[in-house]
């Protein structure tokens, strides 16, 4: 049995979800007082309410990862919604889950994404594992006769403006070329390099470029939140950086993952700055969050960003999140989020992405390695902070 979606004719899979079942009121229109009751989330043994749009009809999805923090979080939101999904990774990462038709490649190799498309079809491909222009322009190429739509998660760092300035989705991006060779170092500029890709190999009018701020949440995989969480349970003096009223960005991977799925089923086009809107909270209220989370009875203790930079405390890795107020740093939490709240983005609030990440952590056990951003620790030794707190109390 075939359909036609957008002229080309689709292969019938058997669904996912059973047949008739609707699915629970759209995420928007969910009121302001139920916005606790949000997407199931296996924590201490339970699954916690969800909260799904009303869907026309099925999708058949490829999500090229999909199998670590975000690209997990995109193929959950896809599952229940009741969409059909691919993945397409190296099964390094971390599971699939059940549910979706795993295939297993690199998609820096040519022969392992043809076997992937050899006699599929898909409406849309949402690409959260992107990092690399040449990996983009190949699998754009190649994937633009078999889907209908192209959705790139992209990134904040795509603009050379941030974070010294505020940045929209007009902003100017780094000069990255489309052709840039493959296997760089990492680099921010690469994820404009990767945008380029997109565009010249398949084109704006069938794709989406979402340029994602900081995510918070479970299975968060860098590990920044997490590492907080971890240290504040520890109990006993905690440095905390800085303005405790620094405002703050943080966007939970599963409210990503859901606009992004509704682009998607939208067939929307061009760019759009997702993250949480400037100043939906402060380092001061994620810390006692984090704290209020754990049950820790740890005390924070603010420390004047002058001294922490004086001690070379490094902003970002030994202090996780922390940014001090320099120019460099000034426009850190203010990217313009105006036309992606317009289009739909709600994000709920922080205390309940840091509850949830710390339901996970207890679930998930001892961390198997290091937190880390690439080759760089997360984390401030213990005897440097303890000389810190010992100096701020002096």
């Amino acid at each position: 049995m075939a359909r036609r979606r957008r002229g080309r004719t689709l292969r019938e899979q058997p669904p996912s979800a059973s047949p008739g079942r609707l699915a629970a009121p759209r995420r928007n229109d969910t009121p302001q007082s139920a916005r606790s009751e949000r997407d199931p989330l296996v924590v201490n043994g339970r699954i916690q309410k969800g909260s799904w749009g009303i869907r026309l009809s099925t999708m058949n999805i490829l999500v090229l990862g999909g199998s670590s923090f975000l690209g997990r979080a995109c193929v959950w939101e896809a599952l229940h919604r009741g969409h059909r999904v691919t993945t397409f990774n190296r099964g390094v990462s971390g599971p699939d889950q059940p549910g979706v038709e795993a295939v297993r490649g690199d998609r820096n190799s040519a022969a392992d994404l043809e076997r992937l498309i050899d006699g599929r079809l898909w409406d849309a491909v949402v690409d959260t594992s992107g990092q690399q222009p040449a990996a983009v322009a190949l699998s754009a190429r190649l994937l633009r006769p078999h889907t209908d739509h192209y959705s790139f998660v992209s990134s904040i760092h795509a603009f050379s403006d941030w974070p010294a300035l505020p940045v929209s989705e007009g902003s100017p991006t780094h000069p990255c070329p489309a052709d840039t060779p493959p296997d760089q170092p990492p680099a921010n500029e690469l994820k404009a390099g990767c945008e380029r890709a997109l565009l010249e190999h398949f084109g704006a009018e069938r794709s989406v470029i979402l340029n994602c701020g900081l995510l918070i949440g479970p299975y968060e995989n860098i590990g920044r939140q997490p590492w907080w969480l971890e240290r504040i349970a520890q109990g006993g003096q905690v440095i905390a950086p800085g303005d405790p009223g620094r405002a703050m960005q943080l966007i939970d991977a599963r409210d990503f993952a859901a606009f992004g799925l509704d682009l998607v089923e939208r067939g929307a086009t061009g760019r759009y700055v997702t993250t949480a809107p400037a100043g939906s909270t402060t380092m001061g209220e994620w810390l006692a969050a984090c704290v209020e989370a754990t049950g820790s009875a740890a005390e924070l203790v603010w420390v004047d960003e002058e001294q922490l930079l004086a001690a070379e405390v490094q902003p970002w890795t030994e202090l996780p999140l922390w940014s001090p107020d320099k120019p460099e740093w000034q426009a850190i939490w203010l990217a313009d989020t105006t036309r992606a709240q317009a289009a739909g983005l709600t994000c709920r609030p922080v205390a309940e992405s840091v509850r949830d990440t710390w339901a996970w952590i207890q679930e998930r056990g001892p961390r198997e390695k290091p937190y880390a951003q690439g080759s760089v620790p997360l984390g401030i030794e213990p005897e440097k902070e303890r000389k810190l707190l010992d100096r701020a109390a002096g």
